[in-house]
Order: structure tokens, then sequence, then C-alpha cells
């Protein structure tokens, strides 16, 4: 929750090969409070069945600047052996983004939702409501 000192942020996935939210992804947080600052882990979360972090950490006070790292890798692997029966013999076996990092400016007193658009050969993300 948002706070007139800091911002908030949550996130969600949404597998858009398969049309479903992306379960069990592992995402990580920090952040800086400018852009010359180092990076401070805050935590993380993983994605529920409905590819929702719902228990990300707070920022701190001050944060200018935050990171999602998505370990999306593990769940590419349990997808691929779930339909493997059904991937044409030409297709590359191994996973092209192992995670997707987004790193985006913050301002005190705003919630930041940054969904996740995912497939194996892409990504795309937003600034949410």
């Amino acid at each position: 929750m948002s706070t007139s000192t800091t911002a908030s942020v949550s996130t969600h996935i949404l597998d858009t090969s398969v049309g479903r939210p992306a379960p069990a992804v592992a995402v990580r947080l920090a952040a800086r409070p400018g852009r010359d600052a180092d990076w401070r882990a805050l935590g993380g979360s993983t994605t529920d069945a409905d590819g929702r972090c719902k228990d990300l950490p707070a920022l701190p006070e001050g944060t200018t600047h935050v990171r999602l790292d998505f370990a999306v890798e593990p769940y590419f692997e349990t997808q691929r052996a779930e339909t493997q029966q059904d991937a044409p013999a030409h297709r590359d076996s191994g996973v092209f983004f192992p995670e997707v990092v987004i790193t985006f400016a913050v301002e005190a007193g705003e919630h930041y939702h940054v969904p996740l658009l995912l497939n194996p050969f892409g990504y795309s993300v937003y600034r949410g409501s």
C-alpha cells in the first residue's frame, strides 16, 4: 500500500501463448533511492494460480527506481514438459528468455501495477491500474 511518502508495486503475469495466468513464477523486488544509487534487494514472492503476486514487500521511503526480476525459465520448462508431445520437432528446446527484468521509475504516493504479458519468444509490460 502506498503512502504519501512511499510508492507501492503489484504485478501479475499472463502467458499469452496459452491465454492463461502464469502460476508459480518467482518474482524478486529491488529498489534504489536514485539512479546512481546501489540496488537494495527487498525480497520477493511467487505468482499464485491467478498469476498475481499479492505479497510483494513494501518499498522503503525515498525509493525512486524499482526493479522486478521474473524467473520465467522454470515456468517455461514446466509448460514444455506438459506439452512436449505436441511440440514441433524443429522447435528450439531451450528457453529464450530465462528471466525478465523490468526497471521503472516511481514517485511517492503512487501505486504501480506492472503486468507482464509473456510468451516463449517475447514479452511486453505496461503500467496498469
